[in-house]
């Protein structure tokens, strides 16, 4: 299946003066990953509450399998899950008890809440902790228990925002292979990330925002292209060596190399390819200059953000601290 299941046509949002959202599109096909990525206030999150029905568009509209999130939200919730940020989970109740009364919230008959939850606790590895209260579980096990939840009415369509934030890499692996079971079994997802090793990993099709605007979109590979195909990386062995060193690839590439003072790294983009690459060997044996670790690489989606935004997400999170 290739029809679109959510669909933001212009969607926009204000908070009085704050122009959270402004005009974003998006277009989800079914049984497929989009992962919107951006940094802390960019609009990811207001953007996934106007999808599911948490928060009203005070303009463009949005259609979630095939219902207009305005003029049918309960349609809508009746066929999405949702996890934030936050586990939204009772830390009071224990693991079962949570499952439970989320079937019973999503009017499924006490027997059948029951079974579903047992199922669940299962699926996520949590059925030791099952009767214990929430609030004794680590982070990534209340993530676990919060997608759970999520899960309960078994939604064809899922939004998960910023779902591994906080945990530790053992755990945002683990969930990284919960969600590509869940796609696998056909579950359309649209994803929040501030990671930009998790969008690449999961997403068939990135969307960066920034300020409230989509300012790219395209598969990782595609966005990767935008900031010029491969790339020749080295080191060198001492700062002395950069100048001859960047001089030696300035003639070789007739690009302007950048310079990473304090890991000593000279790169630049080249599109001949390994013949690149073996030009510059040469131009820098000639130089007298050993490089370390040289090769050919591709851009990152780091390196993407950079040259769209500006910034590193690395600096986003240093303005948060």
């Amino acid at each position: 299946m290739t029809d679109n299941v959510i669909i933001a046509e212009g969607l926009v949002k204000r908070f009085g003066k704050v122009q959270a959202v402004n005009g974003v599109d998006l277009a989800v096909p079914a049984g497929t990953v989009l992962s919107v990525l951006g940094p802390n206030g960019a609009g990811k999150t207001t953007t996934v509450r106007m999808l599911t029905t948490l928060l009203r568009p005070d303009g463009g509209r949005a259609v979630v399998g095939g219902h207009d999130v305005a003029r049918e939200p309960d349609a809508v919730r009746k066929i999405i899950g949702l996890s934030g940020q936050y586990a939204a989970v009772d830390e009071y109740l224990t693991g079962r008890e949570n499952l439970d009364m989320f079937g019973r919230l999503y009017h499924l008959p006490a027997r059948a809440a029951r079974e579903r939850a047992a199922e669940l606790l299962a699926r996520f590895r949590l059925t030791e902790a099952a009767d214990r209260p929430a609030k004794t579980y680590s982070g990534g096990m209340r993530r676990r228990l919060d997608l759970a939840a999520a899960l309960v009415i078994r939604p064809r369509i899922l939004f998960l925002d910023e779902p591994t934030t906080g945990l530790d890499p053992r755990s945002r692996l683990g969930m990284w292979e919960v969600i590509r079971e869940l796609v696998h079994e056909g579950t359309t997802l649209l994803l929040t990330t501030q990671y930009l090793e998790e969008a690449d990993e999961l997403a068939d099709e990135i969307v960066i925002i920034d300020h409230g605007e989509v300012i790219a979109q395209g598969t990782s590979d595609r966005l990767k292209a935008q900031v010029g195909g491969e790339r020749i990386s080295f080191t060198v062995g001492s700062a002395a060596m950069i100048p001859k060193a960047s001089s030696a690839v300035l003639a070789v590439t007739d690009a302007t190399p950048e310079i990473d003072q304090e890991t000593l790294t000279v790169s630049a983009p080249v599109a001949g390819g390994t013949r690149s690459l073996v030009a510059v060997v040469n131009a820098l044996d000639a130089a007298g200059i050993e490089a370390h670790d040289l090769g050919l690489r591709r851009p990152t989606l780091d390196e993407v953000f950079l040259s769209l935004t500006g910034r590193r997400t690395e600096d986003e999170q240093e303005e948060r601290d």
